[in-house]
């Protein structure tokens, strides 16, 4: 990894190789969650159980993308592995899939997971989502889930996808994003960083970064998160309550539903 770390990476890696040495959840109980909310019931069969419930996501971009077989995917923040295995068995043989993540934990997780289920078409990088380890004009179909909003410098994500991707690429993610603005403390927050909320940004302002870089054909379709979800994440945290109205938190954050193209 060439790039060099800023608080906030250096935050959010501490916070995932925490919780995959103590098989937690990235934000609560019932965020980040493997029920049916997320994946078809069908899909996460596909895999062990430990497996599908090693998960850090906030949707299931692996129906997004509508992968083909063939296809070379590249997965930001891939963390356990889930997606980029699940993803394998959509390429299949003549495919491949490669996962990057910057935590070194995540990392040796994934590839132990790859191993065990004999997933011969993944591989695992280490390396930034700002600076990825992919040559230019490599890949059919990037995905990504819960993670582009952790990075403090999303326009490098986004430019960096776009330089990964062939021409008619596509794009297909899942992540957080705002109908407005999040209240000062959570915004300041390396915790709430850390728990997928305080680095969201305006899902206009999400959708402007990446036209910026050429992306075309841009789609956000919400999905909600319910009240306790958000409090899961929140008390996981540890803010004070107090210090501001959970309710602004509530109208704000949403996951959702994003893809893009890249011009032929």
């Amino acid at each position: 990894m060439t790039e060099s770390p800023t608080p906030i990476h250096d935050t959010v890696r501490e916070h995932y190789a925490e919780r995959i040495k103590s098989s937690a959840s990235c934000c609560g109980d019932r965020c980040c969650s493997t029920d049916s909310r997320l994946y078809p019931v069908d899909l996460l069969a596909t895999v062990p159980a430990d497996v599908s419930n090693t998960s850090y996501g906030c949707g299931d971009p692996i129906t997004l993308a509508s992968l083909q077989p063939g296809e070379t995917v590249l997965d930001l923040g891939s963390g356990a592995g889930l997606d980029c295995l699940l993803a394998a068995q959509k390429v299949g043989e003549t495919g491949r899939v490669i996962g990057v993540d910057m935590t070194p934990e995540m990392i040796d997780r994934a590839r132990a997971n790859a191993k065990r289920v004999n997933a011969t078409n993944v591989e695992f990088r280490q390396g930034y989502l700002e600076n990825l380890p992919v040559d230019n004009s490599t890949i059919d179909v990037i995905i990504s889930n819960c993670v582009i909003n952790l990075s403090p410098d999303k326009e490098k994500v986004f430019a960096e996808a776009f330089r990964a991707l062939k021409p008619g690429g596509k794009l297909a993610v899942s992540d957080i994003v705002t109908d407005g603005e999040l209240p000062e403390v959570v915004r300041k927050s390396l915790a709430a960083w850390a728990g997928c909320v305080a680095g969201a940004v305006e899902a206009k302002q999400y959708i402007a970064m990446m036209e910026e870089v050429g992306f075309t054909d841009i789609s956000i379709k919400p999905v909600f998160f319910d009240k306790e979800t958000v409090d899961d994440a929140l008390n996981e945290m540890k803010l004070d309550a107090v210090e501001y109205p959970r309710e602004a938190v509530y109208k704000a954050v949403y996951s959702a539903k994003i893809t893009a193209y890249k011009p032929k």
